[in-house]
C-alpha cells in the first residue's frame, strides 16, 4: 500500500461485506452491448480471477440464453472463488411459488445462490404489480420460503427502495423485514432510478437496519445516473451494509451500474476491508481490460484505478516532484491493482518529465544532460507543430535515439512511393500502391492493393520487406485513428495518425503529422515496423536521419 493510502481509523472498522457481480445481467443490459453464451462463460472466468463472492449468470427461463449458460456453466465453469446466482422475480400476483413457471426455472439452474427482485415501491405495486400491498408481501414470503425449502442461498433485490422508502416508509420496511423472517440471507437496497446522493443512502441504510430484525444482513444496489453510484455504494457500507453489488468496468443501462472493481478498490485500500485477495485485486486491470474486449466496448483511459490514464502525469511541475517521490501525485501505489505509473510526453513536459519517461523506455537520460536538453528542444519543437506523443511511445523511443545517437535505426531506405486510388465505371473504388527501397543489400520494389491508400501502402510496404525481415509477417495494424489540426484549413488541414500495432503479446503507437493524409500514415507505419523490428531483437544494419519535420 502507498505511503499516501490512509490508514482507517478505529472507527472505520466494518465488517465483512460480500462483493456481488451483476456484469453478466445487469450489466448486459448496456445499450449496444449483446453477450453470447461463450461471451457470458469467458467474463465470468475473469470476475472469479477477481474474487468476488458472488457471480449473477442471468435469468433462466427469461430467454434462451441464459438458460443455456446455465446448463453449460455446470460444467465448463469452473469458480475458484465465486458462487454463481441465478436472477429472477417473485411469483406472481394471486398465484403459488411452487407453481410458478419462472421460479421452477431458478431451481432449475441449480445455482447455490438465488437472488429474486421484489418491489417495494408501492407505486410500482399497485401500478406495475396491480396488486395489494399485502398480495406483494405475499409473494416475497412465499417465494423466499419456497426456494429457502430446496436448499438455496436466497438474496432478495428490493427495487426502487429509496424512492419507495420516502413515498411509503413502513411499505418499504415490511418488504426488508419479511424477507429475512421468510429466510433470505440478504436483502439488497436499490437505487434503481439512480438518483440519490450519498448522504440519502447513508441515511435511509442506517435507519433501515435499525428496524430490520437483529442479524440482518443489508446489501447495496446503485445505478450511476446522478453520477453518485460507486460513493453510494461505499456510503451504504459505512452506514452498514454488509452487502455491494455492481458491475465490471461500471456496465449497464442509461449511464450504468456502480463499478464494481472501483468500489472494490476502494473498500480495500480506502477502507481496510479484504473483500477480495490482495493477489486477486493485482489482477484487475489485467482483468477489466480483458472483459472489455470481450464485451467490445473500448477501457474509458480515465477510469479510476484501471484506466490508462489513471496514473499517468503530464505537467512538468508534477514529474519533478515524482522523481524525488512518486507517492507525492500518487493517491495509492498503482502495482495495488496491477496498474503502473506512466509518464506522458507533450510541450508541457519539463526535465524532468522526458528523464522519467526516457527511463520507462529503457532509457537513461539523467548522466548525459546534453542529451535531456535536446530531447527536451526537440519534443516542443515537434508538438508545436502538431505532433503528439503522450500517446505515442514508440514514436517517442525512437526519437530519443535519434536525437542520442544522431539518427534513429534504419532498417530500410526509402527510395520512393505513391499511391492512387481509380473509381471505374461500374466497381467501385481500388485502391493501389508502389513503394521503392533498398534493404538487406538490395533495391526492392512491390505493389499491394488494399481497402483505401493507407491500408495499399501498409501491404506494398509488407510485400517488399518481409523476405529480407520475415519478423514482420507476425506484427498487425489494430487501429488507426486520424485528427484534423486545424480545421479552418478545410481539405487543406494538417493531419495527425496514430497507428497500434502488435505483435500478439504487446501493442505500441506510433504517430506521423502532414498536410496530407496519406503521407501522415506512411510516417506513422513506417515507425512502427521499425519499432517492430527494433522491439523483437533485430539488428539494425544502418542509421539514418530523422524522416521527422523540423
Amino acid at each position: 500500500m502507498s505511503s499516501t493510502t490512509p490508514t482507517p481509523t478505529a472507527d472505520a472498522v466494518l465488517p465483512e461485506v460480500q462483493v456481488y457481480d451483476t456484469t453478466l445481467r445487469d450489466g448486459a443490459q448496456q445499450e449496444g452491448l449483446n453477450l453470447s453464451v461463450a461471451d457470458k462463460l469467458a467474463i465470468a472466468a475473469h470476475l472469479d480471477e477477481l474474487g468476488v463472492g458472488f457471480i449473477e449468470g442471468g435469468w433462466p427461463g427469461a430467454n434462451p440464453r441464459d438458460t443455456e449458460f446455465f446448463a453449460r456453466a455446470r460444467t465448463e465453469l469452473h469458480l475458484r472463488h465465486a458462487v454463481l446466482a441465478a436472477f429472477g422475480a417473485t411469483r406472481r400476483a394471486g398465484g403459488s411459488a411452487a407453481t410458478d413457471p419462472q421460479v421452477q426455472a431458478l431451481l432449475d439452474a441449480e445455482t447455490p445462490v438465488v437472488t429474486i427482485v421484489a418491489k417495494s415501491h408501492v407505486g410500482h405495486v399497485k401500478l406495475a404489480l396491480r396488486t395489494t400491498e399485502e398480495e406483494n408481501l405475499a409473494m416475497v414470503r412465499d417465494t423466499v420460503e419456497h426456494l429457502v425449502a430446496h436448499g438455496r442461498r436466497v438474496f432478495l433485490d428490493a427495487e426502487h427502495y429509496f424512492d419507495g422508502y420516502e413515498l411509503d416508509r413502513d411499505h418499504a420496511l415490511a418488504v426488508v423485514r419479511t424477507a429475512v423472517e421468510a429466510g433470505a440471507e440478504a436483502v439488497v437496497l436499490c437505487d434503481t432510478n439512480g438518483g440519490r446522493l450519498p448522504h440519502e443512502v447513508e441515511e435511509v441504510v442506517a435507519a433501515t437496519l435499525a428496524a430490520s430484525p437483529p442479524g440482518t444482513r443489508v446489501g447495496m444496489h446503485a445505478h450511476n445516473d446522478s453520477g453518485c453510484a460507486v460513493a453510494n455504494s461505499l456510503a451504504a457500507v459505512r452506514a452498514g451494509a454488509t452487502h455491494v453489488q455492481g458491475c465490471v468496468n461500471g456496465y449497464g443501462e442509461r449511464t450504468g451500474n456502480a463499478d464494481l472493481v472501483v468500489v472494490v478498490a476502494d473498500l480495500v485500500l480506502k477502507l481496510g476491508q479484504q473483500v477480495v485477495p490482495a493477489e486477486c485485486l493485482r489482477e484487475a486491470t489485467r482483468i477489466t481490460h480483458a472483459v472489455a474486449e470481450i464485451t467490445n466496448v473500448a477501457m474509458y483511459a480515465r477510469s479510476p484505478y484501471v484506466g490508462a490514464s489513471a496514473f499517468a502525469h503530464k505537467a512538468g511541475l508534477h514529474a519533478s516532484a515524482i522523481r524525488v517521490d512518486p507517492d507525492l501525485y500518487q493517491h495509492t501505489d498503482p502495482t495495488a491493482v496491477g496498474n503502473d505509473m506512466r509518464m506522458l510526453v507533450s510541450d508541457m513536459a519539463g526535465r524532468a518529465s522526458i528523464e522519467l519517461k526516457g527511463r520507462e523506455l529503457g532509457h537513461d537520460l539523467a548522466g548525459d544532460q546534453d542529451v535531456l536538453s535536446r530531447a527536451v528542444a526537440r519534443v516542443k519543437e515537434l508538438e508545436l507543430a502538431g505532433w503528439t506523443f503522450e500517446a505515442a511511445d514508440a514514436s517517442f523511443d525512437l526519437l530519443l535515439r535519434e536525437v542520442r545517437d544522431g539518427a534513429r535505426p534504419a532498417y530500410f531506405e526509402v527510395e520512393s512511393w505513391r499511391a492512387f486510388i481509380e473509381h471505374g465505371k461500374g466497381t467501385g473504388p481500388t485502391s493501389e500502391a508502389t513503394v521503392k527501397l533498398r534493404a538487406g543489400g538490395q533495391r526492392l520494389v512491390a505493389t499491394g492493393e488494399g481497402n483505401g491508400p493507407v491500408n495499399a501502402l501498409d501491404a506494398a510496404l509488407r510485400q517488399a520487406l518481409i523476405p529480407v525481415y520475415p519478423q514482420i509477417a507476425g506484427l498487425d495494424l489494430t487501429d488507426f485513428r486520424v485528427r484534423i489540426l486545424d480545421a479552418d484549413a478545410g481539405t487543406d488541414a494538417t493531419t495527425r495518425v496514430l497507428i497500434d500495432t502488435t505483435d500478439g503479446r504487446a501493442t505500441w503507437t506510433t504517430v506521423g503529422v502532414a498536410p496530407n493524409l496519406v503521407e501522415a500514415s506512411w510516417q506513422a507505419l513506417v515507425d512502427g515496423i521499425t519499432y517492430g523490428l527494433l522491439k523483437a531483437g533485430v539488428p539494425a544494419p544502418e542509421a539514418a536521419p530523422a524522416v521527422s519535420p523540423a
